[in-house]
């Protein structure tokens, strides 16, 4: 949840940015802490928050949502199996993102992969941080592997840190099969690593905000 709250705040700009979930989802997890989104890089004044019934509900307001232009970014919470959520529902919202050009994030929580319109597929996970000096904690780190891309490569996996300050990602080797890194200009870059990996060094991924419509929801 952490990281498509970030992605999608990056994806938003200065546009709002709206958060979908079940009541159900609420109470399994919790609200959101205003000091924790701060953490991340997200004014809790300017996060817009939907509480719906139940995943039909949910589903249906993902797509008045992204049919409407002024939205920056949209992050839609399903929890479990969630048959509602098939090819015909992933398509439907896929339309509207590309129509209005708002960025649309699909969030599953303790739910297998499933075939999917979306764009790209990822499995995230908490990865360790490493402790600042003094040892204060660390910044937030996380695991990804890319599942599915359309029309490209996927089976390649990320270790990204979250640099508050600095508003964007750093990468970290971690010890992980990492052999392929984004970079800010979105090509590959290769580096050394432990025993014979190939660790994403000093990457950084950022989301540029000023794009037009269509890029923005590609």
């Amino acid at each position: 949840a952490g990281l498509a709250l970030i992605l999608a705040r990056l994806a938003a700009g200065e546009a709002p940015l709206l958060w979908l979930r079940t009541m159900a989802a609420g109470r399994a997890a919790g609200m959101p802490y205003g000091p924790g989104l701060a953490a991340l890089g997200i004014d809790p004044a300017r996060l817009l928050i939907g509480a719906m019934a139940d995943d039909a509900m949910l589903l249906r307001a993902a797509v008045d949502a992204l049919r409407c232009p002024a939205l920056g970014a949209l992050v839609v919470e399903l929890r479990g199996p969630a048959p509602l959520l098939d090819l015909t529902a992933s398509r439907r919202l896929a339309l509207a993102a590309e129509s209005s050009g708002v960025t649309a994030f699909l969030l599953r929580v303790g739910g297998d992969p499933v075939p999917s319109a979306g764009d790209t597929r990822w499995r995230v996970a908490a990865a360790p941080s490493l402790p600042l000096p003094g040892n204060g904690p660390g910044r937030s780190a996380f695991d990804l592997g890319l599942l599915r891309r359309r029309a490209g490569r996927d089976g390649l996996g990320w270790r990204l840190v979250w640099d508050n300050g600095r508003g964007m990602f750093e990468g970290s080797g971690g010890g992980r099969d990492e052999r392929h890194g984004l970079g800010q200009d979105g090509s590959g870059r290769e580096g050394g690593g432990r025993d014979g990996q190939a660790p994403l060094s000093g990457a950084v991924v950022s989301v540029p905000a000023d794009r037009p419509a269509s890029d923005r929801a590609a």
